[in-house]
């Protein structure tokens, strides 16, 4: 059969068809080989400018996901998360529900366990829906895939970033665990917005801001909504991005989504047809989390605060990575804002976990205070046009509030009110305002360096007498007391800083201000010091050209309660990384400012601030237990700022009060409306100390006492000089005993002050009598001060002498001024008669000089009339004169003729009137402090 035409047909037949196969095999093989040469090269050309990345710099690069850095109160109190663009927090993977990963399996990458990186089936299969522009676009990532892009790549379309990815995924997979892969892709995978509208990512994040759960707890639906959520984040979110729920329309994409996800669960056996069924059924809606006050929104001026200190500190770490002087930040204003921005990046996205020294329960507290306190005073309002819309709307200019509480053995600010409203004011007056601080000045540049030189103790006298000195403008400075005619003379120090009285502060203020104890603020953080702060006599009290922060103001009076020591405030306790590591640990580091003997002095005068006489007497009365306290007040030019700090052994507290507008005035025009501003300051001082003895009493430690060291000890002086009392200071009852530095000054040279001393009274004040006086006006044998004294008290600056033992003064029932009045050495002028029934009167002497006057009937003297005394005389059936006595003992002329009957006027002389004296008014450029004696409590100031 053989060779049979037929069999010979089918044999040439077969060997042209095998023959055919063969070069169709070998054109087929050849193509293949070309196509995967050319494609090869392909390849190679796309990913030729890659790098070979080496191993650390891939698992780095793959691990340096952001995280959103968190916030702890003192006690490790977790409040929330810092300000940033994307929260994500990271967690392990066997914290992650197994329904989660499951899912994730099922959707995203079913292969996961087998595949070295890429599925080539998946790859073609995308590349031929991508060439021939397919509808259905099913994608051929991997997890690790995905990894990369996010990662190492990024989310550029294109063929070379796909191939870069290719390449980079099956490297990767030599590097590293497979459950690393995945515990880094549910780390770094965004998941859309969470109930308040902010963007997340990250399971555990997923978890947390749409169901309120932690990722190992979300049951079948509920871990298959979250995993269905990535391929449109923004489509299968539940919530708008403003916050809260989106409508049911809005929903059912992420709702179907879900559905798709539990069917691929159970096509590929992760879970039963039953498990299915019931999870279909699951109304996952009623799971969603309703929005929840983010920890900006809460406490918007803690978490702004903590986040700006932690700025400040990261900025100053990465400075000195880079190889720059941290130093140069606080000089350099350019460089610090290169770095700021740099540490605000790190700060929001590296995941640190913050700890503030701030306790919550005291913060919660000090707030409501804040609050619900109802005496800040007058709200302003005025007509403010917005700049985008053009429209007039009314704004509001409340009176603000800052407060700080500090611990004074550390410096922990333990809390802090920082305004009234953030959402008006984004502003912290408790650390971020700089206002002038009045009178609390006082103490910190004036008395405690007074006593460190040992210039003055406690009880030292100071002089409170008006003065009037040239300045360079060529204008004079003649400041005044509160009351601007007060003068309270001789006066002890602990009263004179107790009373806030601005003379004798500035007049100490100029015996000290050579050795520029300006110097001493400084040490104690006031970090807005001018050169002329240093040289100026208003900064004595508060007159400062930039001011302090209430922050500022509080810890430097927390150096009194340290004993000297300045330990500077702080709020953030420690920075940990997100592996735990410590990158930033606060450290105390004392300064050393005053001595013990010092410190323990200024506060025993300042505990006299709280006592009757003392300018914050209302704190005592609102307070509802008891403590060691000490205190300072002040106010500024027409009540433009109200402070009040205070400190016992554990904490100080400082409250201030003002208008954002500092040319608004707490109190002038307002006085029928407000309470006085000190009222107000002691008020919600006493309220604020109440809460916080209520929520921590182990912080306040109200039964904590100063102790007095050794080197401070109890002498006796002559109060009028501050020197050892003579026999003849003795005699005269001024001895006085208070406390002293012994290491600096004692009163050890005796006193010379005191002489024998006649007087007379002039207009109400006491002057030597001349020896020609007329001795009816004279009071003799008091006790008088030398000239030398005088001179030796008022100084440079000079003043009344007249006005050092005023009516008013502790001194005035013991001693008798040693002013000599200068006489004008002219008669003085004659005065005019009444006669009002029986009784004449006449107007005071027109003359300066005048000491009294004689009352003349029928001729013959029958009266004399002392100045000061009722200007009048009963009459009788006579003829009535009256003539004027000078110091120097000239008589005026006969004054017009007075009988009951008639009053004759006296020659060529019209009826006179007497003279019309303009009230002192003062020209000072404080405002100033009143006398106890003379300002009823409801309007004490200083």
């Amino acid at each position: 059969m053989t060779q049979t035409k037929w069999a010979t047909g089918m044999r040439i037949t077969s060997g042209v068809v095998w023959n055919l196969f063969l070069l169709f095999i070998i054109f087929g093989l050849t193509l293949t080989v070309f196509a995967a040469s050319v494609g090869a090269g392909y390849f190679a050309s796309l990913v030729a400018k890659e790098p070979l990345r080496p191993k650390g710099e891939m698992r780095d690069a793959i691990f340096n996901y952001e995280e959103t850095s968190e916030i702890y109160l003192a006690g490790d109190v977790y409040i929330g998360k810092v300000n940033s663009d994307i929260e994500r927090k990271d967690i392990k993977l066997n914290e992650v529900s197994p329904y989660v990963i499951d899912a994730v399996f099922a959707t995203e990458d079913e292969y996961f366990k087998e595949h070295n990186g890429i599925v080539p089936k998946a790859i073609f299969r995308g590349l031929f829906q991508d060439v021939t522009n397919s509808d259905n676009q099913t994608g051929g990532s991997t997890l690790t895939q995905q990894l990369i892009k996010n990662q190492i790549l990024t989310n550029e379309v294109s063929y070379e970033r796909k191939a870069k990815e290719i390449l980079l995924a099956m490297r990767i997979e030599h590097f590293m665990e497979k459950d690393e892969i995945l515990e880094a892709y549910l780390n770094i995978i965004p998941y859309g917005r969470n109930a308040n509208g902010q963007n997340i990512a990250g399971i555990e994040t997923a978890a947390s801001g749409i169901f309120d759960k932690k990722a190992s707890n979300l049951n079948l639906a509920q871990a298959a909504f979250i995993a269905g959520i990535p391929q449109a984040p923004f489509a299968y979110t539940p919530f708008k991005s403003g916050g809260g729920l989106k409508d049911e329309e809005y929903l059912k994409p992420g709702i179907d989504r879900m559905k798709t996800v539990l069917f691929r669960m159970k096509e590929t056996d992760y879970i039963t047809q039953q498990q299915y069924d019931e999870a279909i059924a699951y109304d996952i809606t009623k799971d969603f989390r309703e929005p929840a006050l983010r920890a900006n929104e809460k406490y918007p001026y803690l978490t702004q605060e903590i986040q700006n200190r932690t700025v400040d500190i990261l900025a100053k770490i990465i400075a000195e990575k880079d190889g720059v002087d941290p130093d140069r930040l606080d000089k350099e204003k350019k460089l610090s804002e290169k770095y700021n921005i740099l540490a605000n990046r790190s700060m929001k996205n590296d995941g640190y976990r913050i700890y503030s020294t701030v306790n919550k329960n005291l913060y919660d507290k000090m707030n409501e205070v804040g609050k619900s306190f109802e005496h800040y005073g007058f709200t302003y309002t005025q007509e403010v046009k917005d700049p985008d819309s053009g429209e007039v709307e009314l704004k509001e200019d409340p009176v603000q509030v800052g407060a700080i509480m500090i611990e004074n053995s550390t410096g922990k600010i333990l809390s802090f009110i920082g305004g009234r409203d953030h959402s008006q004011v984004n502003y912290n007056h408790a650390t971020q305002a700089y206002r002038q601080n009045g009178s609390s000045m006082k103490p910190l540049l004036v008395y405690a360096p007074a006593i460190e030189y040992g210039v003055i103790g406690a009880g030292s006298p100071v002089v409170d007498v008006k003065f009037s000195v040239p300045q360079s403008n060529g204008k004079p400075w003649a400041p005044s007391n509160y009351t601007k005619s007060l003068e309270r003379g001789i006066i002890p120090a602990r009263k004179a800083l107790a009373e806030s009285l601005n003379l004798a502060t500035a007049r100490l203020y100029k015996d000290i201000i050579d050795r520029r104890p300006a110097e001493f603020l400084a040490k104690m953080g006031i970090s807005k010091l001018t050169p002329g702060d240093y040289v100026n006599y208003a900064t004595s009290y508060g007159g400062m050209d930039v001011g302090m922060s209430v922050e500022e103001n509080t810890n430097a009076f927390a150096t009194f309660a340290n004993g000297g020591q300045f330990i500077d405030a702080y709020i953030i306790e420690k920075i940990e990384d997100k592996n735990g590591n410590i990158v930033y640990e606060h450290k105390i580091e004392p300064v050393d400012v005053f001595s013990p003997e010092t410190s323990y002095i200024i506060t025993d005068m300042l505990r006299d601030v709280l006592k009757p006489g003392g300018t914050a007497t209302r704190v005592p009365q609102n307070l509802n237990f008891s403590m060691d306290l000490a205190a300072k007040t002040g106010t500024t030019q027409d009540f433009g700022d109200a402070w009040l700090v205070g400190y016992n052994p554990n904490v100080s507290l400082g409250v201030w009060l003002g208008y954002k507008d500092q040319k608004r005035s707490l109190y002038n025009g307002l006085e029928r409306q407000t309470l006085h501003p000190s009222k107000r300051t002691s008020m919600l001082f006493a309220r604020i100390m109440n809460a916080a003895n209520e929520a921590t009493p182990d912080l306040i430690g109200a039964t904590s006492k100063f102790s007095q060291p050794e080197g401070v000890v109890t002498r006796s002086f002559c109060g009028i000089s501050g020197l050892a009392p003579s026999a003849s200071c003795s005699a005269a009852g001024l001895v006085k005993s208070d406390l002293f530095n012994a290491k600096v000054m004692l009163p050890t040279q005796q006193d010379d002050s005191i002489i024998s001393s006649s007087y007379v009274m002039i207009k109400g004040e006491r002057y030597l009598a001349h020896s020609s006086t007329p001795s009816e006006f004279v009071s003799s044998g008091g006790t008088g001060v030398n000239e030398a004294f005088i001179k030796r008290m008022l100084g440079p600056w000079k003043g009344n002498a007249s006005k050092l033992f005023p009516e008013n003064s502790a001194f005035a029932s013991n001693i008798v001024s040693g002013s000599v009045f200068e006489a004008d050495n002219v008669a003085p002028a004659h005065v005019e008669l009444k006669v009002n029934g029986t009784t004449m009167t006449w107007n005071d002497s027109f003359s300066r000089d005048v000491v009294g006057y004689y009352v003349y009937e029928d001729g013959v003297k029958v009266a004399v009339i002392r100045d000061q005394s009722s200007n009048s005389y009963s009459m009788g059936s006579g003829t009535y004169t009256v003539r004027a006595v000078d110091i120097t003992g000239k008589l005026s002329d006969y004054s017009n003729v007075a009988t009951i009957e008639t009053m004759k006027p006296s020659e060529d002389e019209e009826e006179i009137q007497p003279p019309v004296t303009p009230p002192d008014n003062g020209d000072g450029n404080d405002v100033d402090t009143p006398s106890a004696d003379d300002i009823p409590d409801d309007i004490w100031t200083d």
